[in-house]
């Protein structure tokens, strides 16, 4: 447990507000109501008169389906009461599910609230006005991204419509007394302050209503590279705009809902009321950190410190706290990751060598004969400089073995009594290698060294299913298929310079050409790479999945006919006319990435191991897809055919 104590004037008395950033498990209300109550002992200690927890402490909040149980629900209730008995001698606020066994959910469910509570001396303070419960309801839902609240909460909008009460009249702020004094505060909970699309603005109307003498949010906020620097933004103006300070307090450690893993980095942070930020958390780590609420009104200059980090530092520490707690919560222990060479599986290497230590990591290269001396070089030189264990397995005798069968077997036709024999094409051979490689040699030796194998795809070969299905695309986890190859580059660098202080990833990976090395096709020692390009597809296929309203391939034709794709993806300007001199070039490439995009991939993606999130739209549960194939728009296609025409 980090404490940080802010500074304190002498014959004042003060209000003096801990901040409890702790980790939450998902799941287990058990060790976070333990942890809840170290942190209250803690704070007493400190002489703290009020402490607060984040959104939903109690039980973590992406559960899944779990939200459904009933005994579970119960649990969280008991140890929710476990918290407000030991708010003797101080303001406890925290967040838990509520549950009103009276009322239904519109699935037929019990109702349940995503709840802000608020105890002192062993009793609830319930909200003043009109509040219909002894806790504060989250206002606004979100329902999109990784978001699914509406399917298990009932927000205090939809409650006001069943109580035929205006939203507004059931808002209000909970009030403490502490040393004879009392103050009022603005409860919101994490997305009550994110109003700005939204009809209803929760601070606002708590703010013009009752003038608050803080607020108070209490969230559970996934990192999102670049999210805090907008929060910042965001808040820093509410607190300016309502005159009053603003504490934001989120959680640390990692959630899930199956096929996405999310870090949450904490970062809590106080708004004073004039918008600078006058105190924030260490990222990725529990703290116990107070300030006064006097000194927090009174600050003028900003302390803030963590916007200064760049998007590879912000990534490493994303990637590797989450590989981290991600393996403890799965209590895997080794990994085996097969090496070839190449910039994926080499920035892979150096990430879980970091997190785990050499010796509980194995790299494997796996050559057949199309494999360069270039690059079985460049895997044994990597593993040395980890100082790990390696292994070399060559594949060319077995995947021969595996075309020979089946080559050599008749098919029976019984429909007709005929026989057929088959012969695999060049293409099948390069899937074939890539399967022997993954669900033969990989997944066995991570059974014998009592471990786990990776997945080391990036985001563009995700995106458009450049991967072998059982093959490259399998493993426990793919840590980098949320980076897009630019940031795997980048990644590569800040751990030679900045995490190792030395060359661990070679030179000659970083600036070698991208290859697979499965065919003739194949060959990096004559600059044969990957069909991707990556400077301009890295780009493109991000418009595809991040932009917040998603490009097609009409949007992209649009651009390209205007003269501005490159300003609007974010590519090299220049980039387009050099790589596709003529519209028809382009627009081959433009369908078949589409193609793959929307068919094939979709597949395979579906199949693909969790992916831990890093940007504003990852693969898995954020990015919700369906097998419906490629479309394109009446409007593209009269765009091509005039593109087309035009020359």
């Amino acid at each position: 447990m980090i404490i940080l104590q802010h500074c304190q004037k002498k014959g004042l008395i003060l209000l003096k507000i801990a901040l409890a950033q702790i980790e939450v498990i998902p799941g287990h209300p058990d060790k976070n109501t333990e942890k809840i109550l170290s942190f209250i002992n803690e704070a007493k200690k400190q002489n703290a008169d009020v402490i607060i927890f984040p959104e939903l402490a109690v039980p973590g909040y992406l559960l899944g389906d779990t939200w459904e149980q009933p005994s579970f629900l119960e649990d969280c209730e008991s140890y929710g009461r476990d918290i407000i008995a030991a708010s003797q001698g101080i303001a406890v606020l925290f967040g838990n599910i509520a549950i009103d066994r009276e009322k239904k959910n519109n699935d037929g469910r019990i109702r349940k609230y995503n709840a802000f509570f608020a105890a002192q001396n062993g009793k609830l303070i319930p909200p003043s006005g009109k509040a219909p419960y002894p806790f504060v309801i989250k206002t606004l839902l979100p329902n999109y991204r990784e978001f699914d609240d509406t399917r298990y909460f009932y927000s205090l909008e939809k409650l006001s419509r069943e109580l035929n009460i205006n939203t507004e009249e059931l808002l209000a702020p909970i009030k403490i007394n502490v040393s004879g004094k009392e103050y009022n505060i603005g409860c919101l909970l994490c997305e009550d302050g994110w109003s700005d699309d939204y009809t209803l603005a929760p601070l606002s109307v708590l703010h013009e209503k009752y003038q608050p003498d803080f607020f108070v949010n209490i969230s559970c906020s996934p990192f999102t590279l670049g999210k805090n620097n907008k929060r910042n933004r965001v808040f820093s103006a509410q607190a300016k705009e309502v005159k009053a300070p603003l504490i934001y307090v989120n959680n640390v450690g990692i959630q899930n809902n199956g096929k996405t893993i999310y870090t949450f980095d904490g970062s809590s942070t106080v708004y004073s009321n004039t918008g600078v930020i006058s105190h924030a958390c260490p990222s990725y780590k529990e703290a116990l950190s107070f300030v006064e609420l006097e000194a927090i009104a009174e600050e003028t200059k900003s302390t803030d410190t963590a916007c200064t980090e760049n998007q590879i530092e912000e990534i490493y520490k994303a990637v590797t706290y989450g590989i981290r707690h991600f393996l403890d919560s799965i209590r895997m222990k080794k990994v085996v990751i097969g090496i070839s060479g190449g910039i994926d599986s080499a920035v892979a290497a150096a990430l879980y060598c970091r997190v785990l230590g050499p010796e509980n990591v194995l790299l494997v290269n796996l050559p057949s004969r199309f494999n360069s001396d270039t690059t079985k070089g460049l895997a044994h030189r990597l593993a040395r400089n980890l100082s790990c264990r390696y292994a070399v397995v060559p594949i060319q005798e077995s995947v021969e073995h595996t075309i020979s069968q089946i080559e050599d077997i008749t098919i029976q036709n019984l429909y007709d009594n005929t026989q057929e024999h088959w012969t695999v094409s060049d293409f099948n051979a390069e899937n074939i290698q890539a399967r022997d490689r993954s669900a033969r040699v990989l997944a066995a030796l991570s059974a014998v060294f009592g471990g786990g194998f990776t997945c080391n795809a990036n985001k563009a070969e995700t995106t458009v299913g450049y991967s072998t299905l059982y093959g490259d695309q399998s493993g426990f986890l793919a840590a980098l298929a949320d980076l897009w190859k630019y940031q795997v580059y980048g990644l590569a660098q800040y751990l030679n310079e900045t995490i190792y202080g030395r060359e661990v990833i070679p030179q000659e990976t970083i600036t070698l050409p991208p290859c697979a090395e499965l065919s003739s096709n194949q060959n990096i020692d004559e600059g044969q790479g990957d069909p991707i390009q990556y400077p301009y597809h890295d780009y493109l296929f991000r418009s595809f999945i991040e932009r917040w309203k998603k490009a097609a391939p009409e949007d992209i034709l649009e651009w390209y006919m205007a003269g501005s794709l490159e300003d609007e993806i974010g590519c090299e300007h220049g980039l387009v006319k050099k790589l596709f001199p003529a519209p028809k070039a382009f627009i081959d490439d433009l369908e078949r990435w589409w193609n793959q995009f929307s068919g094939i991939a979709v597949a395979k993606r579906i199949q693909a191991p969790p992916v831990l999130a890093v940007s504003r739209r990852a693969y898995g549960f954020d990015h919700r897809e369906a097998q419906n194939g490629p479309y394109y728009t009446r409007r593209y296609k009269q765009l091509k055919e005039k593109l087309l025409a035009s020359k």
